[in-house]
């Protein structure tokens, strides 16, 4: 069984609710026929019906849950809620009103804030920061959390390193320059994602361009010191760095970079030091090995609120909302 096959399937045994904001984006119908038709979630569309159902032509759609802000008999419930989270930053009623008239971003989030849905999916035309300003403003950080980070679900096609070519990768969508507390805290958050997505252990490596000490940089010694903090706040952690790539995936390599080493080449977890690294990291990947690539999932949040790239097909859509939903069964336990 192939691996999104087996997230789906988990979508399935405890099926969750998903808002789709970008309701008049084609791929977001085409992936709501086809999450409707496979069981995964139930889905809510944010929109004018008529609209909606205009521009999915023949896509059956008819079992999804379509709600039109300008019509909807709870909104006083969001109105009220977006207030209380927001009245120190000059949030009244009125503008909370105004704001989820207009902005089906923010009106998803109080769906999910206010246990109407259990997550949220969005950025097929969406930047990753409008999707995730509302939730960081809203949703905010799950209990802990001191980071909130994104990461990529990697699946590599014929790859014997990581899982068997599972890995996660983080931060490559929301961090842009994290410090070395915020890159254990990465660590640690990436960790528990790949442990709850694969059932397996985290072995984690933090990357850098130098394999302990091969290089001596101001950013080598951000990487370091993070591996320091990062063993002395999550002491369970199997973790690693500063480590060049090889050093961390393959074992022939860290035989002879890092004998030493507690990951002995098998990282499944990798950590890059910035934003530039891991979304160039991530791209490369995707496209020269044909991966598939699921995210920027977000984590760290206390409910699940996830981008998409804006490159996404409709078949990335489906996969990152059975992500989504396993994702709100694993924090509702």
């Amino acid at each position: 069984m192939q691996f999104l096959d087996k997230i789906k399937d988990l979508a399935k045994s405890d099926k969750k609710t998903i808002v789709l904001p970008e309701s008049l984006e084609m791929r977001t119908l085409e992936a709501t026929a086809e999450i409707l038709k496979e069981g995964i979630a139930n889905i809510i569309l944010v929109g004018n019906k008529e609209e909606i159902l205009a521009k999915a032509g023949s896509l059956d759609i008819a079992n999804a849950t379509i709600i039109d802000p300008q019509n909807f008999d709870k909104l006083d419930v969001l109105v009220d809620k977006f207030v209380e989270v927001r009245k120190d930053k000059g949030v009244d009623e009125a503008k909370a009103r105004e704001i989820l008239l207009k902005e089906p971003l923010y009106f998803g989030v109080l769906l999910v804030k206010c246990d109407m849905a259990d997550g949220m999916v969005a950025g097929a035309v969406n930047s990753t920061a409008n999707v995730l300003r509302p939730s960081l403003q809203i949703i905010k950080t799950a209990p802990g959390v001191k980071t909130v980070s994104a990461f990529f679900l990697m699946i590599v096609p014929d790859c014997d390193y990581g899982d068997n070519g599972v890995f996660v990768f983080g931060d490559c969508g929301l961090c842009q320059n994290p410090t070395s507390e915020e890159l254990a805290n990465i660590a640690k958050s990436s960790s528990l994602s790949f442990t709850n997505f694969t059932g397996k252990d985290a072995k984690v490596a933090l990357l850098s361009h130098s394999t302990k000490g091969s290089a001596s940089h101001p950013d080598v010694d951000k990487v370091v010191k993070a591996l320091e903090i990062a063993k002395a706040n999550y002491p369970e952690l199997v973790i690693d760095g500063e480590l060049q790539l090889d050093a961390a995936i393959i074992p022939e390599i860290a035989q002879t970079k890092a004998p030493d080493s507690p990951l002995k080449g098998t990282a499944n977890v990798l950590i890059f030091p910035d934003l530039d690294a891991g979304n160039i990291g991530y791209k490369i990947v995707q496209r020269l090995a044909k991966a598939e690539a699921y995210g920027p999932m977000t984590q760290g949040l206390a409910k699940p609120v996830n981008d998409l790239s804006r490159g996404c097909s409709a078949k990335d859509i489906v996969g990152v909302v059975a992500l989504t939903a396993v994702q709100s069964q694993q924090q509702s336990k």
